[in-house]
């Protein structure tokens, strides 16, 4: 009897399988490996990119303010007041009384419109161990005046008796069809802004305004900023010296010449300077403006570094990249050109590896002195 014959099947070998596994584990390893580069790509891009657009946004803001040093000031700066009492007016501080830089006095009571901070860039000294050694952080204070709010369309008078803490203001009747917003109005003088003076005397003054109404601006003493000191205090380059003594009722009538005593701007005193606030969080850019409180530009700023191109009235040369021009006995007011460089880290971190850019430009001072090397 014949059995029946049965056909068998040929399968994998146990070599087979493992082989196979083995070759599957490479591919899928390859692909991984393929998939965490794409990762780490994407998140080097993304950083990058987040980071150039914070410095960019802080560079941009820096570069207009620069750019405006100078405008509306005396050629050469002012001086603030002398004598009689008067102490160092201050930069970079706030109406509580805080100063956010270290250094911030007008060097022999002189405003320029550029004041280079040479390693006076960090509030409070503070350390930033992410910025590159040797670590210098330098701030920057610029001043400029203010042409989008019209306080020129105003007469300045003095009232009666004058004794330089106040000044009244008429709207100039060449405006009269389309007359100014009042000084007190959204957007206009607030207390802690500094106020230019120039009087028909051909005295010039800056105040710091401590109360604003519709017709006045007054400049009462002991203000935070130290701009103010009346006729008591000191005779020369205070708003009394503008007033030369005389004054009318305010408002004054009709019949009064109003622009026999001058006219009068809105000052921007402007300083950067890096701060480290508390918590572990990271350095930030901070802008001051006037006596008003500081607001963040931009954060994970960790190196804020300034070089000046400056005119040497003695070679009738230019020494550039100056760091420290005061040092050197250069006057700011031949400072022709600024140097800008911007150290960021990436605000997004992966894996605790942070990305670290630099950014730089330069800046003419376009308002500053002008040197004719061909006369």
């Amino acid at each position: 009897m014949n059995m029946p014959k049965q056909n068998s099947e040929r399968g994998f070998t146990l070599l087979e399988l493992m082989v196979s596994m083995a070759l599957g584990l490479i591919v899928m390893a390859a692909m991984a490996s393929l998939f965490k580069t794409g990762m780490n790509s994407t998140m080097l891009v993304t950083q990058r990119a987040e980071t150039q657009q914070n410095m960019r946004a802080a560079v941009d803001l820096m570069v207009k303010d620069i750019s405006m040093a100078g405008a509306g000031l005396p050629s050469g700066g002012l001086q603030l007041p002398l004598a009689g009492g008067a102490t160092a007016a201050k930069y970079g501080c706030d109406q509580g009384g805080t100063c956010h830089v270290t250094n911030h006095t007008y060097a022999s009571n002189f405003m320029y419109g550029i004041i280079p901070g040479y390693t006076n860039g960090v509030e409070g000294g503070a350390s930033i161990p992410a910025a590159p050694a040797p670590a210098i952080n330098d701030s920057i204070t610029v001043v400029y005046a203010d042409y989008n709010f019209p306080l020129s369309e105003y007469d300045v008078t003095f009232p009666l008796a004058p004794d330089g803490t106040s000044i009244c203001l008429t709207p100039n009747t060449a405006f009269a069809a389309t007359p100014p917003p009042a000084p007190n109005a959204a957007g206009g003088i607030q207390a802690g802004d500094l106020i230019l003076i120039n009087g028909a005397n051909g005295v010039t003054a800056v105040g710091e305004a401590t109360n604003v109404t519709a017709t006045t601006i007054s400049f009462a003493n002991l203000d935070p900023l130290n701009f103010n000191y009346s006729k008591n205090g000191t005779t020369t380059n205070n708003v009394y010296a503008v007033s030369a003594g005389g004054g009318y009722a305010c408002p004054p009538p009709v019949t009064v010449p109003q622009t026999t005593q001058g006219t009068a701007y809105r000052l921007y005193v402007v300083t950067y300077y890096l701060t480290v606030p508390g918590a572990g969080q990271t350095p930030r850019l901070m802008r001051q403006v006037n006596g008003f409180t500081p607001v963040p530009v931009a954060d994970d700023i960790i190196n804020l570094q300034f070089a000046f191109d400056t005119y040497n009235s003695t070679t009738n040369a230019l020494d550039a990249n100056q760091p420290n021009p005061l040092g050197v006995g250069e006057s700011p007011t031949l400072i022709q050109k600024v140097n800008l460089v911007v150290m960021g880290q990436s605000i997004i971190n992966s894996g605790n590896k942070s990305q670290n850019m630099y950014l730089a430009t330069s800046v003419s001072a376009r308002n500053l002195a002008f040197r004719n090397r061909y006369q």
